[in-house]
């Protein structure tokens, strides 16, 4: 397991591996937020609400617990959080 925090610490994670699948889970304080991509990630909201502005998109959506949304590879999204959120990336 390896422990990420971003952001001053306003954003902790813990990846992890589970048959042969590489994941992470962790934690978000409010902020706004833009993260770059290496591999493709399906990102789920496990608690909470995220506001997210997708690579080539104009318009911000929100995605409440239990959503998910997908991020290409090598590029980069947008995140605003109103209220501490809680999230798993799969790394695709």
């Amino acid at each position: 397991m390896k422990v990420n925090e971003y952001f001053d610490s306003k954003v902790m994670s813990i990846g992890f591996e589970s048959s042969g699948q590489r994941s992470s889970v962790g934690v978000m304080d409010t902020g706004e937020y833009t993260f770059d991509t290496a591999a493709p990630e399906r990102m789920t909201v496990v608690a909470g609400e995220m506001t997210v502005k997708l690579p080539g998109n104009t318009e911000w959506q929100t995605f409440s617990t239990g959503d998910k949304f997908e991020v290409p590879g090598e590029s980069s999204f947008k995140l605003q959080i109103a209220q501490p959120a809680a999230y798993r990336c799969d790394y695709l």
